[in-house]
């Protein structure tokens, strides 16, 4: 780690003046309250605007490419990441701005507060169950906007990296397997195996438990948490084709708003891997509706149906770890 050195990373990252409406009350202000259990019925919310009132209104304007600078980062050498821990105050557009206008699940998928993500789903599934429900799975951008709120700030929470606000930098439960070459046991086709490993594993907090870890738009658990599953809105990029993580899990790594991995292919599934849906907003007029680059793979069609019908509810899990990761990369 570095933690004198201003280093510069260049990311993408919203900028410009942002108009938002958060759920049912489609004019509220930028980062308003919203009803904390309004997503208590995924897929049942009321028509009561641009969105379903279990679903978040993102109106706003989008920078797909800014430059900003990290003056505290680290070097993590696991996983070969670079993790900034604060950015200075400013973004830097580098290309043209563009209005982005669509909706996002208040909460990770099932989009109730206090209900657990489903894991282990590949894309294919989760696009499946978004589509099931009469949405989609987010584009890469739309994820990030939402992520970012109103002020376009690096973490849903500001410009400094806090695991006190999302479930992030928690020391990770090392998974087993019954031997060197076997798969892990929450692979085990053996649904009893597969469900205690799993339980063993999670280190979540419920959707929504959160309130710190929250947008300026109102959406919750964005890093940290879970992984989710998005639409790779760009150029194709490692083994991922149209497919893209976001947001990261509850270990240490990069949870902010803007990284993604590409580094997975569509069929993958993990322990820590789930989703959120998105879908366009009613009336938005059609130059704000996202579109993907010229460059992307688009994204297959899917036949809609429902792959985390139960809710999951884990046996004695551990949940965050008591100590997490610091600056220094040991226990604090």
């Amino acid at each position: 780690m570095r933690s004198a050195a201003v280093a510069m990373l260049l990311v993408t990252a919203a900028c410009g003046k942002t108009g938002v409406s958060a759920g049912a009350d489609a004019g509220a202000g930028a980062g308003a309250d919203v009803d904390a259990d309004a997503g208590a019925d995924a897929g049942a919310g009321a028509e009561t605007g641009p969105c379903p009132d279990d679903m978040v209104h993102v109106d706003a304007s989008f920078c797909p490419d800014v430059e900003r600078h990290c003056l505290d980062m680290e070097h993590e050498e696991k996983n070969n990441l670079q993790i900034c821990h604060a950015f200075a105050h400013e973004t830097h557009c580098r290309t043209d701005e563009r209005r982005i206008d669509f909706c996002i699940d208040r909460y990770e998928y099932p989009n109730r507060k206090g209900g657990h993500p489903p894991w282990m789903l590949d894309w294919y599934q989760a696009q499946a169950t978004c589509e099931s429900k009469g949405k989609r799975l987010c584009m890469a951008s739309e994820w990030t906007a939402a992520c970012e709120g109103p002020e376009h700030t690096p973490f849903p929470y500001g410009w400094e990296r806090d695991h006190d606000k999302c479930n992030s930098d928690n020391f990770y439960i090392d998974p087993k397997k019954p031997g060197p070459k076997a798969q892990f046991f929450f692979y085990s086709k053996d649904p009893d195996v597969a469900f205690k490993e799993l339980s063993r594993l999670d280190q979540s907090v419920p959707s929504g438990s959160m309130e710190t870890c929250k947008s300026g738009f109102g959406v919750y658990d964005m890093p940290g948490n879970f992984d989710e599953w998005a639409i790779n809105d760009g150029p194709p990029r490692e083994k991922s084709k149209w497919v893209a993580l976001k947001g990261g899990a509850w270990g240490h790594v990069r949870s902010q708003c803007r990284p993604t991995t590409y580094s997975h292919e569509p069929e993958f599934t993990y322990y820590f891997v789930s989703f959120r849906c998105c879908r366009d907003a009613d009336g938005a007029p059609p130059e704000a509706k996202w579109t993907p680059s010229s460059d992307a793979i688009p994204a297959p069609s899917v036949e809609p149906h429902d792959f985390a019908p139960d809710p999951i509810v884990p046996i004695d899990a551990p949940g965050p770890s008591k100590t997490k990761f610091s600056r220094t990369g040991h226990r604090e």
